[in-house]
């Protein structure tokens, strides 16, 4: 009876080891499963937005088979002839191996495996790319970066034609292509590999997936949790200046999650990159979850990856591009293929969220596979709502301790204020501590840089980071912050900046009529404590909101600063005289001056400065409060620009010299000029005057004067106070009594 038991026992367990090798081994499992494809299969025909997606994918590939198969000996930099070919080779690749699994037709599969042959024939004996800028050059591509690219794509069309290989093909794939593939990009590449950065992300996902094609559990140890001996010298850097990895740190896929996501789901180096990452990240998320269900990646960090989707989507205007804080390219939304990816898997995995569907709605596109097929029959289906963006404040940081961005909005969109009061955003940050930048629709009004490159454009420097991105594009100069004696935040030093991070004093976007945050920072300089308070507010009879800027800067010594406004759009008037200059001459010599023309220079001759500009048929004032001998100077951008990598945007700036001082402004939108009637309507501020009228240690107030001579006073405490604290104040014999961090009346 014993050895029966025994037997029985074994039995079940070969079994049980059986059940899970067959399960390990099923085709297609990464972001298509079986059943999901029949179910494809069976609705085909049936749903609209699905069966259009279908439709011009197969257009597209069609197409490219039609080309034949081309895999160039690597040479170019990004926007180059070889370096465009390989990449369209992936993303056909994987599009292909889709279009055999729900079509069921061979031709492409033949497509895929006999690329993949060609690769596999020329992969075994190609050397690292020829260029050599990257501190991690790859084989295919100039950077392991873009070749993790590859096989995080190449990694799904194998998945889809698996089962359709022969055992010998898929054997002599993965010895001669794909293991020496991802020990290439991780072990031979450990300083790109093994740190916390989105390149790190794209290689871990891309070792990953093909680690779980080839069920090699070694490799997806390796893709988790990173390399556990790398070899990497301590203090080891990237092209830009950024530290590989602290002693100590966690790396791997499970750590990109950990450190760079703050609770709210904002990814420390801001909404570009946050978008360019998302596709490794839920990709591979994706196929954890259908493979490896047990890890429970959707669940990691309270949901940070799902978390993060909406966070993405809360950064962008109205038109769906996103905020350029950071290195940012200007014109990238949610309209990209990463946030097709990242918006379908958000709503099958994420709850159903019915708020997601209007984003899919206008992205037009869904992924072919089971996510994708869902949204689209929830769109179809009629179970759309609109995604409601409100004010909101997003915590950087792992724990959320590490300051954020505060985005406050009025009505749909019709203004919005992003205020940057974060970390530094890893190599990709900028040294732009209490930065702002301001939207009215979708258009820029204060506008915030973004980066200097020309993104796959080869002829300017191969697509790649111009050295202006460091002398101009990451400098406080180029933001809409105070800047102290021509040098930059942190002397503009990743080393000391990545150290240090702004934070919150209070916010409170509880009234849509006067919504109000405000932050500090005490490290960008030292002896010097800057603290910033925005407002978006409504005056009566206006219909549009105002911005209220006071910027509090408190020193030990005596100090030049300059407070610039990049504003968008054609000079109107000012209430100061200026003299324009004749002969342009760059405003400094480094940290970003080196880069400004000085156009025309002014002072200040009243107790408020006015400058107004028109912009997209909408006239705009900027107010401020002025003090003796304030420098109103007017500059351009592309001063030391030769090569004309800069665009040549205007700025309006004040220069003051002083110790402590408040920069109080307001920037005020009014009125509309019609090129079609050639009317102009209400085209002068309505403000007569802002005044601060109390500053020390504890509180700073103003008084805003409009024409119709209605008053308004703002208090601010200047110190991080609970919002039942209790305060009074007395200003010119009249005593103000308020609980929490502010007070705004109206005064009688």
């Amino acid at each position: 009876m014993k050895i029966k038991h025994h037997i029985v026992l074994l039995l079940t367990f070969i079994g049980l080891i059986t059940a899970v090798e067959v399960k390990a081994q099923e085709h297609p499992s990464l972001i298509l499963t079986k059943s999901g494809v029949e179910k494809i299969r069976k609705e085909l025909g049936t749903v609209p937005l699905f069966d259009a997606t279908l439709k011009n994918v197969q257009a597209e590939v069609d197409a490219e088979i039609e080309l034949g198969i081309d895999t160039p000996i690597p040479k170019d930099f990004s926007g180059g002839y070889t370096h465009e070919k390989h990449k369209r080779n992936f993303l056909m690749m994987q599009k292909a191996g889709v279009l055999f699994q729900i079509l069921q037709d061979e031709k492409y599969a033949v497509y895929v495996r006999d690329m993949l042959f060609q690769y596999e024939a020329m992969y075994k004996d190609l050397p690292v790319h020829p260029q050599t800028r990257s501190y991690a050059r790859g084989k295919l591509f100039w950077q392991c970066l873009n070749d993790s690219n590859w096989l995080v794509y190449t990694s799904q069309a194998y998945d889809c034609i698996y089962d359709w290989l022969s055992k010998k093909e898929r054997k002599k794939l993965e010895k001669n292509l794909f293991k020496p593939f991802a020990d290439f990009i991780s072990i031979e590449n450990p300083q790109f590999f093994n740190r916390v950065h989105n390149h790190s992300t794209w290689g871990n996902a891309a070792v990953g997936m093909i680690a779980l094609v080839m069920d090699d559990a070694e490799l997806l140890e390796r893709a988790l949790y990173g390399l556990k001996d790398d070899g990497l010298p301590a203090g080891a850097k990237d092209n830009d200046g950024g530290l590989i990895r602290e002693e100590g740190q966690q790396t791997g896929f499970l750590a990109n999650i950990d450190e760079p996501f703050s609770p709210d789901g904002y990814y420390t180096e801001g909404p570009y990159y946050q978008r360019y990452a998302m596709y490794p990240f839920l990709v591979f998320a994706e196929a954890l979850q259908n493979v490896k269900p047990e890890l429970k990646i959707f669940e990691h960090k309270n949901g940070v990856l799902l978390k993060s989707v909406t966070a993405l989507l809360n950064l962008t205007d109205a038109d769906g591009k996103f905020f350029p804080l950071n290195d940012g390219q200007k014109g990238m939304s949610y309209y990209s293929r990463e946030l097709v990816t990242a918006v379908d898997i958000a709503y099958y995995y994420g709850g159903l969220n019915p708020q997601l569907l209007s984003i899919a709605a206008k992205q037009q596109s869904v992924l072919l596979d089971d996510s994708g097929l869902e949204v689209a029959l929830a769109i179809r289906d009629g179970k759309v709502k609109p995604f409601q963006k409100k004010s909101i404040n997003l915590t950087d940081g792992a724990d959320g301790k590490q300051g954020g961005v505060g985005v406050l909005r009025s009505g749909n969109e019709d203004f919005t204020l992003v205020f940057k009061y974060a970390a530094q955003g890893l190599s990709h940050g900028h040294y732009d501590k209490l930065s702002y930048s301001l939207y009215e629709k979708g258009n820029e009004v204060i506008q915030d840089y973004g980066l200097a490159r020309f993104v796959n454009i080869e002829q300017k420097g191969g697509g790649n980071y111009l050295k202006e991105n460091k002398t101009w594009a990451k400098q406080s100069i180029a933001h809409n912050t105070v800047i102290q004696n021509e040098t930059s935040h942190f002397s503009g030093k990743y080393e000391i900046g990545s150290k240090h991070h702004s934070d919150l004093n209070f916010k409170d976007f509880s009234n849509e009529d006067f919504q109000i945050i405000s932050a500090k920072e005490t490290n960008a300089y030292p002896g010097t404590e800057l603290n910033r308070t925005l407002v978006m507010m409504n005056l009566k009879g206006s219909d549009k909101p105002i911005v209220i800027d006071l910027m509090k800067v408190v020193s030990n010594t005596q100090n030049q600063y300059d407070f610039p406004f990049y504003f968008m759009g054609q000079v109107v008037n000012t209430n100061f005289n200026y003299v324009t200059e004749n002969s342009l001459k760059p405003l400094g010599t480094k940290n970003g001056y080196q880069h400004l023309w000085l156009e025309a220079k002014g002072k200040s001759s009243e107790e408020i400065n006015q400058f107004s500009f028109l912009n997209k048929e909408v006239f705009y004032t900027i107010s401020t409060a002025s003090q003796k001998n304030d420098e109103l100077l007017f500059t351009r951008i592309g001063a030391n620009d030769p090569e004309f990598n800069l665009r040549r945007d205007a700025g309006y700036m004040i220069r003051r010299n002083a110790k402590n001082t408040v920069f109080a402004s307001i920037i005020e939108p009014h009125g509309s000029y019609s090129h079609v009637s050639e009317f102009s309507v209400d085209s002068k501020s309505h403000i007569e005057n802002l005044k601060v009228v109390h500053d020390d240690e504890n509180y700073t107030a103003v008084k805003i004067t409009t024409v119709d001579k209605e008053q308004h006073l703002i208090i601010i405490s200047n110190n991080k106070d609970k919002n039942s604290k209790e305060h009074t104040l007395i200003i010119n014999d009249k005593e103000y009594n308020w609980k929490g961090s502010y007070h705004y009346s109206i005064i009688k």
